[in-house]
């Protein structure tokens, strides 16, 4: 069995309230951070950090205040210090999310793609990553997708030319995209002609039921009952049919749980979601299940959730049994591996709770495949000379 791809997404507001600085990352069970998010600028597309003072600018403790020239600080300053320590972990800026991905309206305009490769390309010299992951979400029609498939042409272009611009090997930097995994938005995908610019595909196996609907869900089944419901199979399988190898499609889990109130299960109605860790009862895995709540894993269709009796509260969510089910799923489809969303609402490895140790734990070993540390080209005085 070949090792396996462990995808962490990293949140730059995560140092805020939720007090995750880079330091707290697993990096020794990842293969991969994504860090989130890099922003593009609707009309130009111009490609930049979203929130310089937490990406390059907060001092960590060792920082100096007193180096003479232009330096880099921050989030990206503690992870390249990371990759230092942990020569197989490589870091991707991760462009668009949710919040941003309207600022993908002029994909279409080779201009606009032009601006956003340049720009993107310059940032992985400047800020010390090992690639780009786009997560558009989500092209609307035939000619967003087409322009998407240009996108990314021209982004493998611009990787590659950076490497040989250093005397690189082709396939130094990685191309990733996070990718839908609900059969109206997968159709709409060039799946075929994205894959061949592709290193591999992270899929956003969550959210397949939320406030949206009218009865409790799961959010994160394996597999489903009906032939016309949202799982992770059904997604793996349609990616697979569209012929993309198996070992490029990498099965994420939602750190986190969807709440829903006044309900009396799975397939009922409810009435709110209710407070959770965060707006719209959404719940941290770290703060599940809650106090009084009875979790139940249904290993037929490769779900869990919470319920509690006495208020009638549901949470959906991935237990440690059901990920240790999707580890399986994904040792026995010879699948790329897991991508976790995110890495700050998971539970500490002390704790022995955690996902991304427990899905680590089902893999044989994690793929190696040594990041960048050199970048002559950067505008950072100190990441040129390498920290």
């Amino acid at each position: 069995m070949s090792g396996k791809k462990s995808v962490g997404y990293f949140v730059n507001w995560g140092i805020y309230d939720r007090k995750y600085p880079p330091q707290l990352i697993p990096h020794r069970h990842l293969t991969h951070i994504n860090y989130a998010f890099g922003n593009v600028n609707k009309d130009t597309g111009e490609v930049a950090l979203s929130d310089a003072w937490a990406d390059v600018e907060i001092h960590y403790e060792g920082d100096s205040w007193n180096e003479p020239g232009t330096n880099l600080y921050g989030n990206f300053k503690a992870i390249y210090l990371l990759k230092k320590q942990n020569r197989n972990l490589k870091v991707l800026l991760s462009i668009g999310g949710w919040t941003y991905s309207p600022n993908f309206a002029n994909i279409g305009n080779s201009s606009w793609r032009s601006t956003f490769v340049r720009s993107a390309v310059k940032l992985v010299e400047d800020v010390g990553l090992d690639g780009l992951d786009i997560d558009y979400e989500y092209p609307k029609n035939s000619s967003d997708a087409n322009g998407y498939v240009q996108l990314l042409h021209d982004l493998r272009a611009g990787l590659e030319n950076l490497a040989s611009s250093k005397g690189q090997s082709r396939g130094t930097y990685q191309l990733t995209v996070a990718a839908p995994c609900g059969m109206g938005n997968m159709q709409i995908l060039k799946v075929k002609e994205m894959d061949a610019y592709l290193d591999f595909w992270n899929l956003m196996a969550y959210d397949f039921a939320g406030s949206w609907d009218s009865a409790a869900g799961h959010q994160a089944n394996l597999y489903a009952d009906s032939a016309d419901a949202t799982s992770v199979d059904k997604a793996v399988r349609y990616y697979a049919g569209q012929g993309v190898a198996h070992n490029k499609l990498v099965v994420g889990l939602p750190l986190y749980g969807r709440q829903f109130t006044n309900t009396d299960g799975i397939g009922h109605p409810y009435s709110g979601t209710g407070q959770g860790s965060w707006e719209g009862g959404m719940w941290d895995y770290k703060d599940l299940p809650r106090p009084g709540a009875q979790e139940i894993n249904d290993h037929r269709l490769g779900a869990s959730y919470s319920y509690d009796s006495r208020t009638r509260t549901l949470v959906t969510y991935d237990t440690q049994p059901i990920a240790i089910q999707k580890a399986q799923y994904i040792n026995q489809l010879g699948l790329g591996g897991a991508m976790y969303w995110e890495l700050d609402a998971d539970k500490p490895e002390a704790t022995g709770g955690s996902l991304v140790t427990t899905m680590r734990g089902q893999f044989v070993s994690l793929e190696w495949r040594q990041n960048v540390l050199s970048y002559p080209g950067s505008k950072y005085d100190n990441l040129r000379n390498g920290m």
